[in-house]
């Protein structure tokens, strides 16, 4: 469906329309020429990047401090929030090359004061100043409290965009109160993002991919020096970040470096690419920079303007190029079969997986979609339209017919934003958790869904998004991190409580805490989805709805078994 297939796109600022094959009446936008938006969301981030804004980020931190490690003398700050906070270059790369691990202790960037945060990787609609290709860099958060011999945990936080935006400095992802109150190491990565990262003109496949494992390698170098343990490492990420996560965890060689892993909002339906859709996209994307695959000289030419415009333009013409890119996210990992060997999906028999895992959805993951596009109430005629873009006419007339999406209702975006959440997200979700517990004895899944939220900034101008009781596609990270704004007494409880179940899940592999609902694990044919907020069911679950397995993965097909991939 367009309506939820858009939404990375409109949550990264960059708008696919131009792919449609023609607009719906009752859709409104805000973009305006080259897939931008009148009004892009604002990202806090990069705007501490900017020069002007650089000093005063900074002062956010405080009292210096330093850590001797393997690769020489980690310099840091005492930041407000009570941790010590340190911004490393973690790896180095050319351009469409791969990376390679820091040998030695680096400020990010060339530069010389620990408490400037690095600069974001080269992506849209962001301020040239604010991102530099020299981005490989990660920010650690460490509580004051640790010692050499504390032997922590380390959680790897992996942002998300659509693998086109982002940065370890995206709003919200300061991670000292996070790391204080799970008693463990957090650190926040960045990874080359777009073209630059997933769309090497020679060929090379999974360029980002190689820089998350190596940014792992990196720190279970030095964590042991914090005063974490190199064993005791799990993978955090939301949206594309948990897509990110769902490649390492379909990587062989990348096993051994994590223990365990948590994925929240993972679009799970479109799947890795296969190598024919990825050989597809990189020969339009050369057509498109004048470059050919042995041309060295023109690719290093290549400004980072111009890098990005072709991006833009590959990103806006996939799905008419190849279907199975979807819309949006059509430059993603792609299962190459020697770094990522598996789909990790129904259409494939399941490899054998040892690690538990964590999955959760919010209740609203289509609604910045559904409500972005459609400004105001819209009436039942147009489900079967808006659906029929992305499901195609034969799954369309499955779902209209089915029972759980009811259309006796005035105001047809809530059906819309039920099936969107339920196809791009927490359907493949509950597919991916069934298969993973049927697949290995400590490979454990434990399923949520937040029923309780914050709103996140890029959902500010989304009157749905701002309603009581909604919760929408990232309003789960400033629970997680604990940086809600101003939090309300609900808000203040349930990140207290993800934050004690993360403590638990980074330490023993499973979220129940003392103090806590149990909170049970997937099964193969129950998933025990835990309600997270709100006021508890009495069985403490939310209910299955179109994710039971007839339907959604077997009556109606996710997008990765139409295309094969």
């Amino acid at each position: 469906m367009v309506a939820f297939a858009l939404i990375p796109f409109i949550l990264a600022g960059v708008s696919p329309l131009s792919s449609l094959a023609a607009p719906l009446e009752g859709l409104t936008t805000t973009t305006s020429l080259k897939g931008a938006p009148i009004f892009p969301p604002l990202n806090f981030g990069l705007l501490c990047q900017l020069p002007i804004l650089k000093d005063i980020c900074a002062r956010e931190a405080s009292t210096s401090t330093q850590v001797t490690t393997p690769l020489g003398v980690a310099k840091g700050v005492s930041d407000t929030a009570g941790a010590n906070r340190f911004a490393v270059k973690y790896a180095s790369a050319t351009r469409w090359a791969a990376s390679t691990v820091a040998t030695k202790w680096e400020l990010p960037n060339g530069a010389s004061d620990a408490s400037v945060l690095p600069l974001a990787c080269p992506q849209p609609l962001a301020d040239p100043s604010a991102y530099a290709e020299d981005c490989l860099s990660m920010i650690l958060y460490v509580p004051t409290t640790l010692k050499a011999s504390s032997g922590v945990p380390t959680l790897v936080w992996i942002h998300g965009g659509s693998f086109i935006t982002g940065s370890a400095t995206d709003p919200g992802l300061s991670g000292s109160k996070l790391a204080i109150a799970t008693n463990s190491i957090v650190a926040v990565i960045q990874y080359r993002l777009g073209a630059l990262g997933l769309m090497a003109p020679n060929g090379a496949t999974n360029l980002a991919v190689k820089d998350t494992i190596n940014a792992i390698n990196f720190l279970g170098k030095v964590v042991p020096s914090f005063g974490g343990q190199a064993s005791k490492i799990t993978l955090a990420g939301q949206s594309s970040g948990a897509g990110m996560i769902r490649a390492l965890l379909a990587t062989p060689s990348a096993s051994s470096l994590f223990q365990s892993a948590i994925l929240q909002s993972d679009p799970v339906n479109y799947g890795f690419l296969n190598v024919s859709t990825q050989v597809t996209l990189q020969s339009t994307f050369n057509g498109l920079i004048g470059c050919a695959a042995t041309n060295k000289a023109c690719q290093t030419s290549l400004s980072v303007d111009a890098i990005i415009d072709a991006q833009v333009t590959l990103g806006n013409e996939a799905n008419t190029t190849d279907p199975s890119t979807g819309v949006a996210e059509p430059i993603r990992p792609v299962r190459d079969g020697t770094l990522i060997t598996t789909p990790l999906d129904l259409t494939a028999p399941f490899p054998s997986v040892n690690k538990p895992i964590l999955l959760s959805n919010v209740k609203n993951e289509a609604a910045p979609t559904i409500y972005g596009m459609f400004q105001s109430a819209i009436t039942s005629d147009l489900f079967a339209p808006v659906c029929d873009v992305s499901l195609g006419a034969d799954r369309t007339a499955i779902v209209q017919a089915s029972p759980f999406y009811n259309l006796n209702v005035p105001d047809t975006r809530v059906p819309l934003d039920t099936l969107g959440t339920d196809y791009m997200w927490r359907c493949p979700t509950w597919s991916l958790a069934r298969s993973w517990v049927g697949h290995g004895g400590a490979g454990k899944a434990f399923v949520g869904v937040y029923v309780t939220g914050a709103t996140y900034p890029a959902n500010n101008g989304i009157a749905f998004c701002l309603e009581a009781g909604s919760v929408c596609h990232q309003d789960d990270i400033y629970i997680v991190f604990g940086t809600t704004p101003n939090p309300t007494a609900a808000q203040a409880a349930l990140t207290k409580e993800m934050q004690a179940r993360y403590k638990a899940f980074l330490t023993t592999g499973s979220p129940n805490a003392a103090g806590l609902s149990v909170w049970s694990p997937a099964t193969t044919t129950t998933v025990h989805a835990h309600q997270l907020g709100g006021t508890p069911s009495p069985s403490g679950e939310v209910s299955v709805g179109a994710c039971d397995p007839s339907f959604w993965g077997a009556a109606v097909d996710y997008d990765y078994q139409v295309y094969g991939i």
